[in-house]
């Protein structure tokens, strides 16, 4: 019997890995030019927390994935699977040329982030279709997955980490802290044309809080991460919803961050939450406190092979629906 290899393409951002790395890193998301300051704002906060993580958790989530699909296998069907980043090395393009080169017939591409927004992703749709056909794919050997707010492994891990972390807070404070769901922030002007982006937040919030299953539980949701740019963004900021919980509720002792939408610890994380958020708590006499983020838990990794898994062997999607390409409009 033949052996199909079915190619597994998991994209995210990219990132800088360290201060030394920063200037490059800006350079590719800013070919325009990159504005003023924002080298030194970065490498200042890269200095902070010495390195992100992202780009070497990536390829274990990938290794991890390839793993566990090629475990669970039909007989006939062999995965590779790889790491392709917008803006950093191993960039998109690459990946897709190794997934080539490996023999990979079909490519099912996966975005690292479970809730999508075609507007403000769109590079992505740019970057992939560029890759594809330069690879001789086309829209019935290779799709994107945009968005799954509502895998069931995904929504489970998030629930036992954060009901493992509201246990621990409970019994150190004799109540439970205040939960507070945080999400990158994006442009206004985004959402105005496009909403989906807050209804997958919402399902996915929603979901979290009803497998906590937790009637009593206070919870809020917040942006984080706000872009550099002088365009409203969304709303409300973490220190908006900090003052609200302040002044509602003047005996809280502490808080619990559950972000959402990122699946590997970097700077978003390490600088924007753990320090410059952990600040902002301190500020209103809140102890900052989070969930650890999915990593390469177990069950991340189940989530992303359930969603190969059925989208690879799904005969009439892999070989006769059009793409699912994310859209390259612009925002």
């Amino acid at each position: 019997m033949t052996t199909s290899i079915v190619g597994v393409l998991l994209m995210t951002y990219g990132s800088a890995t360290t201060a030394e790395n920063v200037q490059a890193y800006m350079d590719h998301v800013y070919p325009n030019g990159v504005p003023q300051g924002l080298v030194e704002d970065f490498e200042n906060r890269y200095a902070l927390v010495g390195q992100s993580p992202l780009i070497a958790i990536t390829r274990e989530q990938a290794r991890l994935t390839q793993e566990l699909l090629n475990g669970k296998k039909a007989a006939n069907i062999q995965y590779v699977v790889r790491v392709g980043m917008l803006h950093s090395a191993p960039f998109i393009a690459d990946s897709l040329a190794e997934l080539r080169q490996a023999g990979a017939e079909r490519i099912i591409g996966i975005m690292l982030a479970p809730q999508f927004s075609p507007l403000i992703m769109s590079g992505y749709g740019v970057a992939w279709a560029e890759a594809i056909n330069a690879q001789g794919y086309d829209e019935s050997t290779a799709h994107i997955v945009e968005s799954w707010p509502l895998e069931p492994h995904f929504i489970q891990l998030l629930a036992e980490r954060t009901s493992a972390k509201l246990a621990e807070l409970t019994k150190r404070y004799g109540m439970a802290p205040t939960v507070l769901f945080t999400t990158h922030s994006l442009p206004e002007r985004v959402v105005d044309r496009d909403r989906s982006y807050l209804d997958q937040l919402k399902a996915t919030t929603e979901a979290v809080v009803a497998k906590l299953g937790q009637p009593n539980l206070i919870w809020h949701q917040a942006y984080q991460s706000a872009g550099h740019t002088p365009e409203p963004w969304l709303k409300p900021d973490i220190v908006d919803v900090l003052a609200d919980i302040r002044r509602e509720q003047p005996n809280e002792k502490g808080i619990l961050i559950v972000p959402l939408q990122f699946l590997a610890d970097h700077l978003e994380i390490l600088y924007d939450l753990d320090i410059a958020g952990g600040e902002q708590c301190a500020e209103f006499g809140f102890e900052y406190n989070r969930i650890e983020l999915p990593n390469t838990a177990p069950l991340l990794i189940e989530a992303l092979a359930s969603i190969v898994l059925q989208e690879s062997t799904d005969t009439v999607k892999a070989h006769s629906a059009p793409s699912r390409s994310i859209r390259s409009d612009k925002a």
